[in-house]
């Protein structure tokens, strides 16, 4: 019995000092150890409203109907190229962040009803991610988010609605990155 005491105690040792090392090796290097989706989540139910998630697809359906540009795909395979698994989120809400700002607020008398559902359901998924960062360099998610951006300038109006047909697929993308 003495001998299980002495093992248990040993390990619950162990483990104190491991915890002790590791909590004083992120003080060191100022909490830079914190995972990049520390803040980068969305709550699951965000995605499980099925009345706001038929208005958006339903408003990309409707603009995609207008979407004379067969070619070009905004938010694809190109988009997540070089970005990681764990990087995605901050990524989509960049992407996010552009499309309520550039897009959906200069067309907003557009598509009614189902923009005025939309944009302030999309609002509250940017604000949600408002404290999402990384650590670190984001050279190469600015760089893929500006491709989008230029994609979208270089098209004018039809890029706009191009992004408003996209909507669905921002859905989707925050929904897989996100949660």
């Amino acid at each position: 019995m003495a001998a299980l005491q002495k093992s248990v105690s040993s390990f619950l040792m162990g483990t104190l000092a491991t915890s002790c090392l590791l909590l004083l090796a992120l003080s060191v290097q100022g909490g830079a150890a914190v995972p990049i989706s520390s803040h980068c989540r969305l709550d699951k139910s965000n995605f499980q409203q099925p009345y706001i998630t038929n208005r958006t697809f339903m408003l990309a359906k409707e603009a995609s109907l207008a979407d004379n540009n067969t070619d070009v795909r905004l938010i694809g395979e190109k988009l997540f190229r070089g970005i990681s698994t764990s990087e995605r989120c901050y990524l989509m809400k960049q992407v996010l962040n552009f499309t309520l700002e550039e897009v959906l607020l200069p067309q907003s008398d557009r598509f009614q009803p189902y923009m005025q559902e939309v944009v302030p359901f999309l609002a509250r998924l940017s604000n949600s991610l408002s404290t999402c960062h990384i650590e670190g360099d984001d050279l190469h998610i600015q760089r893929n988010v500006q491709n989008l951006k230029d994609t979208v300038k270089k098209l004018g109006e039809s890029g706009e609605i191009k992004a408003i047909g996209e909507l669905d697929l921002l859905f989707m993308s925050l929904r897989n990155a996100c949660i």
